[in-house]
């Protein structure tokens, strides 16, 4: 019998908030439109019930990428899986796309611990669907995690606008 590891891809940072304020980023929408999106893309919010169980839907729309549910967009749909105050969130995420490297549920676990004056955020996405080359989703997830930190640092997170 073949056995197959799973995929996980890692990122982390330390951020100068609390884990309160890094918490508030990913539950509401307009702040979370503002700091997922990685450098050249802006986010659309299509759906969004941070609940155990509440749907998240996001396309991501991208200036000079290829994208895998159109020419140059991702769209995602997920569920919250579970939803503990200052401390964790995870997500369940399908990419909405034809081509099957792409198929499957990536589950991502964000963790928030103290460290310091700060916060450590640390990102754990498993199942990884192959067609996404790793190196790509490293850049993404670390473009996310420093656009989160510039958010929960400003004082009333920071206006995304499009270049």
């Amino acid at each position: 019998m073949e056995r197959t590891e799973k995929r996980v891809d890692r990122a982390s940072i330390l951020i100068e908030a609390s884990p309160e304020r890094v918490y508030r980023a990913f539950v509401d929408p307009s702040a979370l439109a503002q700091w997922l999106p990685p450098t050249g893309a802006h986010a659309i919010i299509d759906a969004f019930e941070p609940h155990a169980g509440g749907s998240l839907r996001v396309t991501l729309v991208f200036d000079a990428h290829q994208g895998k549910t159109t020419d140059n967009s991702d769209v995602v749909d997920g569920r919250f899986v579970e939803l503990i105050p200052d401390k964790r969130i995870v997500w369940a995420i399908d990419f909405v796309a034809d081509d099957p490297a792409f198929a499957g549920t990536m589950t991502m676990t964000w963790t928030f611990s103290p460290e310091g004056a700060g916060t450590r955020v640390a990102v754990a996405a498993t199942d990884v669907p192959s067609g996404i080359r790793p190196e790509d989703h490293q850049q993404g997830l670390a473009s996310s995690l420093a656009n989160l930190a510039a958010y929960c640092q400003s004082r009333n997170g920071f206006p995304r606008t499009r270049e």
